[in-house]
């Protein structure tokens, strides 16, 4: 093997070149199939290196359409005004990308242009043929992205290539996105499973050749297609989401501007991996709205968006309530229904049912709540009343949903407490299995404290 001296690290290593395979390596010892994924160790443990500037990408309009109906144009539309409200100037929800093959693909990518925002900045996706390159420069996209599948499951097994062959494909078509003068933001389908130093990083040294000439970037958006990443330090390649980013960063020598996470949940990691991504070098993280994307679906935005405001301390001036407005655009005009239990989106995120936790709402919010999720996010906490609220979940119940605090606060022990506590008690007794809902406490309020009533109204109005 040779060796170089890298800038980067200020130490000679090995330089990885490029290796032709007659079959493709599937790394049965680590993925074989008829069975569970094994998690494998090398301990190799590399170092934190956190960008300057950490950014929030967007593929609702792409990876999100593949799991559900497809949008209209003037939900698109909706969602696109919705990622900019989210973003708020800030610059952090970077990029969002579309489809551009069929008639509503196009005349939405138009209209969302046409809005004139600078974030997020509409980008394509397209395959790495040039028929697909053609649709990009038909539109006037500055930037898109190409699928450049690189572990051998996609090269032999999809494309029915050998290593070398792909590898030409597709420098075929960044040689032709860069002569347009186009920035190729290229996706490594599969990372997870590909040849890092084999075929990955010899790929990734002759894009950065490539981008070096044209004095345009090439960008690198690491694809967690099965969502086979692990962020545990010392963790073997090519399960470690915190080796290939350092290995992209320091041996590919792509700056971490130009660097990029997708993930999926298949193993329930795709928060984790993105933000291991971040903290091992990717300036950029992929995500879509509420998740929403092929099988378990990609990165939750709103979930990176929170991420962010713990790593950073501040939310960068994002609108957090937004998140809020997403929601509900979800559930009341595209009829989605979220799980009510899923983390700053779902109805009773931020509910509890057990009555020694609405004892401590009652007392003080903090104590059970995860921050003040009425100021950020527009939702102040709940408490749903079921056979096990007891005194303390009905005065919280009453509290939380008429706004009454301080003085005006009803106390748990109050007698009409214990009278609607009675006929709670009385229903539960007679067979009851559903929850108490807010219509009925509604009534019940009406009856034991008739004020309450119209205190709301004229808040409503």
């Amino acid at each position: 093997m040779n060796v170089k001296f890298n800038k980067k690290t200020k130490m000679m290593e090995i330089e990885y070149q490029f290796r032709e395979v007659d079959e493709p390596n599937l790394f049965r010892n680590i993925y074989p199939y008829n069975e569970v994924p094994r998690i494998v160790f090398n301990h190799r443990v590399v170092p934190l290196n956190i960008p300057e500037k950490l950014y929030i990408t967007d593929t609702t309009f792409r990876d999100g359409q593949q799991a559900r109906s497809p949008y209209t144009v003037d939900e698109i539309c909706a969602l696109f005004d919705l990622l900019h409200k989210l973003d708020n100037g800030s610059g952090i929800i970077r990029q969002t990308e579309f489809f551009l093959y069929t008639k509503v693909d196009r005349e939405a990518v138009t209209k969302c242009m046409e809005k004139g925002y600078d974030y997020p900045e509409v980008t394509a996706w397209i395959r790495a043929k040039k028929e697909d390159f053609q649709l990009v420069k038909d539109m006037g996209i500055k930037e898109t992205g190409i699928l450049v599948s690189c572990s051998d499951y996609h090269i032999f097994k999809k494309l029915k290539m050998n290593r070398s062959q792909a590898m030409n494909t597709y420098l075929e078509i960044v040689s032709a996105a860069l002569e347009a003068g186009i920035i190729p933001r290229c996706h490594f389908e599969d990372i997870t499973r590909a040849d890092f130093y084999g075929f990955v990083l010899p790929f990734v040294n002759k894009l950065m050749e490539l981008s070096s000439q044209a004095k345009i970037p090439v960008k690198i958006r690491a694809c967690d297609t099965l969502g086979l990443g692990v962020s545990i330090p010392g963790v073997a390649l090519p399960r470690s989401v915190p080796q290939i980013i350092y290995g992209l960063v320091n041996y590919g020598d792509v700056p971490s501007e130009w660097l990029e996470w997708h993930g999926h949940n298949d193993f329930y990691k795709a928060v984790s991996n993105s933000t291991a991504a971040w903290l091992y070098g990717a300036s950029s993280v992929n995500t879509s709205l509420l998740g929403i994307g092929e099988r378990t679906g990609n990165t939750p935005l709103e979930a990176m968006v929170i991420e962010y405001t713990q790593l950073r301390g501040s939310d960068g001036g994002m609108n957090l309530k937004v998140i809020t407005e997403i929601a509900e655009y979800f559930e009341n005009e595209l009829n989605y229904e979220i799980p009510p239990r899923t983390p700053f989106t779902g109805r009773a995120f931020n509910a509890t049912r057990a009555g020694i936790h609405a004892d401590g709402l009652l007392k003080d919010e903090e104590i059970y709540n995860i921050f003040d999720t009425t100021k950020l996010l527009g939702r102040p906490p709940v408490v749903v009343i079921d056979a096990h609220s007891g005194l303390s979940g009905i005065a919280a119940w009453l509290n939380s949903y008429f706004m009454l605090k301080g003085d005006r606060a009803i106390d748990k022990r109050d007698e009409r407490i214990v009278e609607i506590k009675k006929w709670i008690d009385d229903e539960y007794a007679n067979g009851r299995t559903t929850v108490i809902g807010d219509s009925e406490m509604e009534w019940l309020a009406k009856r034991y404290f008739p004020e309450l009533l119209s205190l709301r109204q004229s808040r409503v109005e």
